[in-house]
């Protein structure tokens, strides 16, 4: 069985998969498509309920997913979270004849995988660190001395953006990598790529390519990118630094040669591939890849969208890609910041009280209701509040002046995000 074209399905169900701001990012775009006449999330978090109606499920478990998918008979199911895709969830709904954006379990070790991903990159041709994988104490040394002076030492599984050391300490080098190994998980050993790092989105069906807006991440926790990696404390869109012409370079000598190479394997890429890249004088050269919408790239990336969502992700999901219209972005620029709870990215404190968290432009990620139905904080990164405005200094000035009336003791945000552009 397959699914109808979205044009000739009266009244679009879809269904979101994930529980944080990516997700409620996508919803909120969701529900601005007028095709679109249910939305459900699941698990979801007190944001969607907004917009969508929230189901218990065990996002990981592909039986589970695919079962509320049917009960709901939903036209589309949109994974947003990486675990899933990586254990094959999306697989597992598409053997129910159901439309899912989102790549199978082979096609998803892109970002599952980073040996995978750079052996797909050697056989496609596409520039990218010179690695190593480490998994043993003994050798760590060794490996050390041929990389260098700044080290890059990452998780080669997922880490949820926290897997990663960039040092020019040797021994926070060698500790990160023992701590990896030690743990059972092999640590891979990249040289370092200067430059600045751009955040491309590609809807990706089989060998079509279709770009989104580039956008950059700010991943260290603090002011000035100091102090430890995160999953991401802020980014915006567009860049406006970045050459005219980049983009379509990008597409054509990393993204479009991947897809191709996934191809000739056999595993065909359907869904949102993610290239992180580093902008060198040598041209651009990938850092990673994800296999799903960034997070907090998407919520700056989505305010900026015109064209319907649905459609796009639906196309992507049902093979059409080639046919759907040139996506359509208003002028302007959007940014993301995160609001962080007391002490992430290590532990962070759990169950205080939010206030001011309403209105558009305020994505939940990390939050829960109590037993007295108050909004509390119940992960690391807590909120996302987006800016949109004629320029990158407008959007920052609106998404500042949304985070200045809400109240979390002891959270924390970078006022720095998108400065350095300006």
């Amino acid at each position: 069985m397959s699914s109808p074209p979205l044009g000739k399905v009266s009244g679009v169900r879809v269904l979101v998969i994930g529980t944080g701001g990516r997700e409620h990012a996508l919803i909120e775009a969701l529900s601005r498509d007028p095709r679109v006449t249910e939305l459900h999330a699941a698990p979801g978090n007190p944001g969607t309920a907004a917009s969508a109606t929230n189901h218990e499920v065990d996002a990981s478990s592909g039986e589970s997913v695919a079962a509320l998918a049917a009960e709901l008979g939903a036209d589309l199911v949109v994974i947003g979270p990486e675990v899933p895709l990586v254990l094959g969830v999306a697989d597992a709904v598409r053997a129910r004849g159901i439309a899912v954006f989102g790549p199978s379990a082979e096609a998803a070790k892109i970002e599952g995988s980073k040996a995978f991903a750079k052996d797909v990159m050697e056989a496609a041709g596409v520039r990218t660190a010179r690695s190593e994988i480490v998994d043993s104490p003994a050798i760590i040394d060794a490996a050390l001395d041929r990389f260098g002076p700044t080290w890059v030492i990452k998780d080669d599984g997922l880490a949820a953006g926290k897997g990663v050391v960039v040092t020019a300490d040797r021994a926070a080098a060698r500790a990160h990598a023992a701590d990896l190994i030690e743990s059972g998980r092999p640590a891979l050993f990249e040289s370092f790529l200067d430059g600045p790092e751009v955040s491309l989105f590609c809807l990706v069906d089989g060998e079509t390519v279709v770009p989104l807006l580039p956008a950059q991440d700010h991943k260290r926790v603090g002011d000035g990118d100091t102090g430890p990696n995160t999953g991401g404390m802020g980014a915006y869109s567009p860049l406006p630094w970045l050459a005219e012409g980049v983009v379509d370079e990008i597409v054509d000598t990393v993204v479009r040669p991947v897809a191709r190479e996934m191809v000739r394997r056999g595993v065909p890429f359907s869904g949102l591939l993610y290239a992180g890249l580093a902008i060198g004088a040598e041209g651009p050269a990938v850092v990673e890849f994800n296999c799903r919408f960034g997070d907090p790239e998407t919520q700056a990336v989505l305010g900026l969208l015109e064209s319907p969502l649905a459609e796009a992700l639906h196309a992507t999901a049902t093979g059409t890609l080639a046919d759907l219209p040139p996506l359509q972005w208003r002028d302007g620029a959007a940014i993301t910041v995160v609001l962080a709870a007391e002490n992430y990215p290590a532990t962070p404190r759990k169950g205080d009280v939010i206030t001011g968290a309403d209105g558009p432009g305020i994505y939940h990620a990390g939050t829960a209701l109590d037993g007295e139905g108050r909004l509390v904080s119940a992960g690391g990164r807590v909120l996302n509040v987006v800016g949109v405005g004629d320029d990158l200094a407008a959007a920052r000035a609106d998404a500042y002046a949304k985070l200045e009336r809400i109240k979390l003791p002891g959270s924390h945000f970078r006022k720095d995000i998108g400065h350095q552009a300006l």
